[in-house]
């Protein structure tokens, strides 16, 4: 974004894609479990696109808001959706499935950031409503990608992991399982080292040509 903005400023271009990337993402997971046969996230009320039915006060609203102030790696996490494998007609392979269903999600949602902000461009106008919603658009495409890129490392509990878990070996898987409770301290711990962001960044650029591109807009572009 050319223009230095405010806190707030940040806040209100980037509340809206962020709340939309993290409910949707979530929410397909549960729209796909009850398709494959599992109605848990239904039976819990999570089956919506209710924002509210999804936030975590911490991954929602706080972590975002604090790494918008510091002006640094933007993520966040809302409320898992409850699926239960059990239920599912092929366990392993369905819960792959699901999984995926996360990301693939976020990737729909940055082409539809790209259209508005193909169209918003296509305005050529450098100030009020157009110029919000360029700014708005480029942060959908943003953390759409980044949910989507991160979400795909290969590391239990991210999604993932649960699609690596899906396709190896049942020995393998079990070794994968034991590593999920220690999956998000590693996490942390490579956000922090800055090895994450070593690790996102080509992923990151690559999705973002093929978003652009899909759109008809230049990826080097300066939005």
């Amino acid at each position: 974004m050319p223009i230095e903005l405010t806190l707030v400023q940040k806040i209100a271009v980037w509340a809206l894609p962020v709340l939309f990337a993290i409910t949707v993402h979530e929410a397909s997971h549960g729209y796909v479990a009850r398709l494959l046969g599992d109605r848990t996230a239904e039976a819990a009320g999570r089956l919506s696109l209710n924002p509210l039915r999804h936030i975590d006060p911490v991954g929602t609203v706080l972590v975002p808001v604090l790494l918008l102030a510091l002006g640094g790696f933007l993520f966040g996490w809302a409320k898992p959706v409850p699926v239960n494998f059990r239920n599912l007609r092929h366990p392993r392979r369905d819960m792959a499935v699901v999984a995926i269903a996360g990301p693939l999600s976020n990737f729909a949602m940055a082409i539809g950031w790209a259209l508005l902000l193909k169209i918003a461009l296509g305005a050529a106008v450098t100030e009020g409503l157009w110029l919000g919603l360029r700014y708005m658009a480029v942060a959908g495409i943003l953390i759409n990608l980044v949910l989507m890129v991160l979400n795909l490392l290969p590391l239990p509990p991210l999604d993932g992991g649960r699609v690596l878990n899906g396709l190896v070996s049942e020995p393998v898987a079990r070794r994968l399982d034991r590593i999920e409770p220690y999956g998000l301290v590693i996490l942390v711990v490579l956000m922090a080292t800055g090895v994450l962001g070593q690790i996102l960044q080509w992923p990151l650029a690559l999705a973002q040509f093929v978003v652009l591109s899909l759109v008809g807009l230049p990826a080097a572009s300066n939005f």
